[in-house]
């Protein structure tokens, strides 16, 4: 058994037609007719039932083909890491992004990076946090863009920018009139609306509500920015939303007050991690680059220093 006639297996199990999947692999048809047959000869059993209008596979021939789907996948996955360990830029690169800040930054990012390595497919991963850090240590994802810190010593850390929270009011609030940054303070006795359990952004926003005074508002949680935005404008409360989130082309919404933070400005600080041990890890800090390049440097949002002893 070779990794060829698997191949030529899989072809035939996708094609359902021998003259097509010799096509598909690039062989005469009776080269691969013939190689089929050995293989059957060398397992044993009849992969394949062959008619003169038809071709199926055998129960024995579906349970093999689905093994050789994944040894052929594998295969090509080795290929795939010795070419891009030889040249990072042309190979595949998977990368995890969290909601809150994906359906804002890869608009951004993703021509920034096809225009500096346009030959990098980028195969893209929206999840939480939790799942994308898991993925991450699992070797399923090559990078990820969370939000600092993360404690594990098995990664490492490139930060890359850091994004202001705006306080997002109804245009009949209170403070919806306020000119100028206001300060933190004015959170306290204030009800925010919030996520849903497992989003960052949710507990960084109840670090904020601790500590001006505020607390969460009671009976909802959204799964969703775009559904605490809208809250927002129907007058059901306050809520912090990422710089990001309320940038162009982001539409502004009708009915919300966007509203700064004085010093010191809550803010998430964002940064790209994978694993210390990554064959890519040579190429990867040229990637962090061109994302943290790919956010605009005006108003509050600013590149991240390192801080917390990383080096």
């Amino acid at each position: 058994m070779n990794l060829r006639d698997l191949r030529y297996l899989v072809a035939v199990a996708d094609e359902r037609h021998f003259g097509r999947a010799a096509e598909v692999c690039f062989v005469s048809q009776p080269t691969l007719s013939t190689q089929l047959r050995k293989l059957e000869r060398e397992l044993g059993v009849e992969l394949i039932e062959r008619n003169p209008r038809h071709v199926a596979l055998t129960p024995v021939g579906e349970i093999v083909v689905e093994r050789a789907r994944t040894i052929v996948r594998e295969a090509d996955a080795i290929v795939d890491d010795a070419r891009m360990a030889q040249d990072p830029a042309t190979g595949s690169l998977r990368m995890g992004v969290f909601p809150t800040l994906a359906p804002y930054l890869l608009p951004r990012v993703v021509p920034s990076l096809h225009q500096q390595f346009p030959a990098l497919e980028l195969l893209l991963v929206e999840e939480k946090t939790e799942v994308l850090h898991q993925s991450l240590r699992d070797g399923t994802l090559d990078v990820a863009v969370l939000a600092r810190p993360i404690h594990d010593d098995t990664l490492h850390e490139e930060p890359l920018f850091d994004e202001d929270f705006l306080l997002a009011v109804p245009v009949d609030h209170h403070l919806a009139g306020r000119n100028g940054p206001i300060e933190s303070s004015v959170l306290a006795g204030e009800e925010l609306l919030l996520l849903e359990e497992g989003h960052c952004l949710r507990d960084q926003a109840l670090s904020v509500c601790h500590f001006a005074g505020g607390t969460e508002r009671r009976g909802f949680r959204a799964t969703s920015l775009e559904t605490l935005r809208q809250m927002v404008a129907a007058g059901v409360g306050v809520t912090l939303l990422p710089e990001l989130a309320t940038r162009p082309p982001i539409p502004s919404s009708d009915g919300v007050v966007l509203l700064r933070f004085a010093d010191p400005v809550p803010q998430r600080h964002l940064a790209m991690y994978w694993r210390q041990t990554s064959p890519f890890r040579q190429f990867l800090p040229a990637v962090a680059a061109a994302v943290a390049a790919s956010v605009p440097g005006d108003s509050r949002m600013s590149v991240s220093m390192r801080q917390d002893g990383c080096q």
